[in-house]
């Protein structure tokens, strides 16, 4: 138990010696705003090409061609239609084709799915539960769950790894609370337990607010697990769970896959509300500082000490001589010194509170204010449990040689995911990729977020590691953000968050040039055709090669061979999001997969149409009974 504190305290002294400047202020200075970066996409020039400096302003000395980075750029043939039926299920017996066709046209049927959790009750009651799990994996269990435990599915991972396909796993299992019992947690889990204050520099108090009408946070969530807070012995339970996979991923896949993590599974997320809420007022913060700059330098975000006093002045901040350098932290970076607003260096070596953390800059008295009131003994042994948890699992699964996932999660918890999951990425990322980080592109920030962090990476010359998603959240964000009436944080439009997506992707393949060959790894972690389309043309473009391991492809388990697999085959670096546990516990997993295949019936449909032409061509030419041999590609 020492031990591990030592550990999460080494770790947590390595959150203060994150420069916020960098998290917040380079998108502007980078001139890499999603407009600009998407007007930049655009642009189809080949004798002028935009390469970043390390400040982050883009400047012209890209070479007319990108050159192969390791040699290994060949693009193998590939069907960009993904049609090719027999290339999508060459993994699977005809009998696991017919099982998926029978799950597919049965989440076709409204009343079914509607009603599927009473009816899984009442076939649980009649038959069984032994009868009752033979029937679930014969059908929705055995289609989208790979099996219980890491040794049920090797075999599993191991056959589709021979067919050019990895593994992310996930244990899946979880309880299946009522809308009431989700509410109460969650309400329970997301108050402090002293007095919130106003935010005395904008509203966006509120969206770091808990709210009783959205406490049950599954609602609209048809893609992603959902953890309430049920104390801290069921986070450290969380913990070993997670714990659990890493080894089912270091024995099932060799040490080729990933582990998946949520955040929100390993502490109280009142403290991920709260730290939210200090980053993105601080970020307001400076935006206010940045509007007394002018046209004076407007390239640049960095204050530095001879002018800091000033621009405090000009927007109504009277400080004392005694006090104003308690506002900031001094950092020596570069070429001389610069102002940091957020002073959480040695956060516990120097043994400072939770209280002095959480603190939000007020201009009327020219003072930082506590968030809370009051924090309690109790709130800062939660606090330090879970930041012990986080480096737990990181430093575990760095032993095991294990890469961990962390999941993003609604727009209030994010910004403390992030800053969080860039701190481990500082300090485990050092010889390899462990954490990745994962961006959800409909945000309106997303563009901005991802090229902020790729410059801090390359800064201090750590690996960077993310999953580039769409995300999950869309519909719940937008009736939280309408009803409390904060501003929406998700894209207006479907076009517009794939060409955020695809912005993103540009400016990912242009940052890999900036480092040294595998310093930047990048998964595209969806089953949208077109945008797989899209990156592979611009890996071709930039001369980022299949057997780069740069650029990786992702979709879930169950869904969307026809993409999956042909790339696999061709070469290209792909994985299956995998999830696995007991068959009763993976309950409410299966009744999400349910509903989000009804809810695409478009991809479907296509699906099925697939399923339909190889089973009637392996029956047309006998092979009914054809078993899987490995991949000679």
């Amino acid at each position: 138990m020492a031990t591990r504190s030592l550990q999460a305290s080494k770790f947590v002294s390595q959150i203060g010696c994150y420069t916020y400047r960098s998290r917040i202020l380079l998108p502007t200075s980078c001139k890499c705003s999603y407009e600009t970066g998407h007007k930049l996409n655009r642009l189809k020039s080949t004798q002028t090409n935009l390469n970043v400096t390390q400040e982050g302003t883009f400047i012209e000395n890209r070479p007319p061609k990108w050159k192969s980075l390791t040699g290994k750029h060949h693009h193998p043939e590939i069907d960009l239609t993904f049609e090719n039926a027999k290339e999508a299920y060459k993994s699977k017996r005809t009998s696991e084709l017919v099982r998926a066709l029978m799950v597919f046209n049965l989440c076709s049927i409204n009343f079914l799915v509607d009603n599927q959790k009473k009816i899984l009750k009442w076939a649980r009651k009649f038959l069984g539960k032994r009868l009752f799990v033979s029937m679930m994996r014969l059908t929705f269990y055995g289609h989208f769950v790979a099996g219980e435990d890491q040794d049920e599915i090797k075999p599993l991972v191991t056959r589709i790894r021979q067919f050019g396909v990895k593994s992310i796993l996930d244990y899946s299992a979880e309880e299946d609370l009522t809308s009431e019992q989700a509410v109460s947690a969650e309400m329970e889990g997301c108050l402090p337990q002293g007095n919130e204050v106003d935010n005395p520099v904008d509203e966006t108090g509120t969206r770091f607010r808990a709210h009783e009408e959205f406490g049950d946070r599954r609602v609209k969530v048809m893609s992603a697990r959902t953890y309430f807070y049920e104390g801290e012995e069921q986070c450290d339970k969380n913990m070993q769970i997670f714990l659990n996979c890493i080894d089912a991923v270091s024995h099932a896949t060799e040490k080729s896959g990933f582990a998946a993590i949520k955040l929100t599974a390993l502490g109280k997320p009142s403290l991920l509300l709260q730290m939210s809420e200090v980053l993105v007022t601080i970020k307001h913060f400076f935006k206010l500082l940045q509007k007394t700059q002018g046209q004076i330098d407007k390239g640049s975000l960095r204050f530095g000490l001879e002018d800091f006093d000033a621009r405090l002045s000009e927007i109504g901040v009277q400080l004392n001589d005694g006090n104003k350098r308690s506002w900031v932290s001094v950092k020596d970076i570069s070429k001389g010194f610069e102002v940091d607003l957020l002073d959480w260096d040695n956060l516990l070596e120097i043994n400072r509170s939770l209280s002095k953390l959480l603190v939000v800059p007020n201009l009327k008295t020219g003072q930082f204010q506590p968030l809370v009131e009051c924090i309690t003994d109790e709130e800062e042994y939660q606090m330090k449990g879970m930041l012990r948890r986080v480096n737990t699992l990181a430093k575990y699964a760095q032993d095991k040689e294990v890469r961990v996932m962390i999941d993003a999660e609604q727009s209030y918890f994010q910004p403390a995911i992030r800053r969080l999951t860039m701190e481990m990425m500082r300090k485990f990322n050092k010889e390899r990729s462990v954490i990745f980080n994962t961006y959800q592109s409909y945000t309106k920030e997303a563009f901005n977020d991802i090229v902020v962090d790729m410059d801090l990476a390359r800064r201090e010359d750590f690996y960077f590691g993310a999953k580039l998603v769409r995300g999950a959240y869309m519909e719940q964000e937008r009736e939280r953000a309408q009803t409390l009436g904060y501003e929406d944080p998700i894209n207006p439009n479907y076009q517009a968050t794939t060409d955020m997506m695809h912005s993103i992707i540009e400016e990912v393949m242009r940052q890999i040039h900036l480092r040294p060959v595998g310093r930047i790894a990048v998964m595209i972690a969806s089953h949208n055709e077109d945008t797989v389309r899209y990156t592979i043309e611009k890996m071709k473009e930039y001369g980022v090669g299949p057997g780069d391991r740069l650029i990786c492809f992702g979709q879930l388990f169950g869904m969307c061979d026809q993409i999956s697999f042909p790339l696999g085959q061709a070469g290209y670096s792909v994985y299956k999001y995998v999830p696995f546990g007991p068959v009763e516990e993976v309950l409410p997993y299966l009744s999400r997969r349910a509903m989000e295949n009804r809810g695409v019936l478009a991809k479907v449909k296509k699906e099925k149409r697939l399923l339909s032409q190889e089973i009637s061509r392996r029956i047309r030419t006998g092979q009914a009974f054809y078993k899987p041999a490995p991949s000679t590609v």
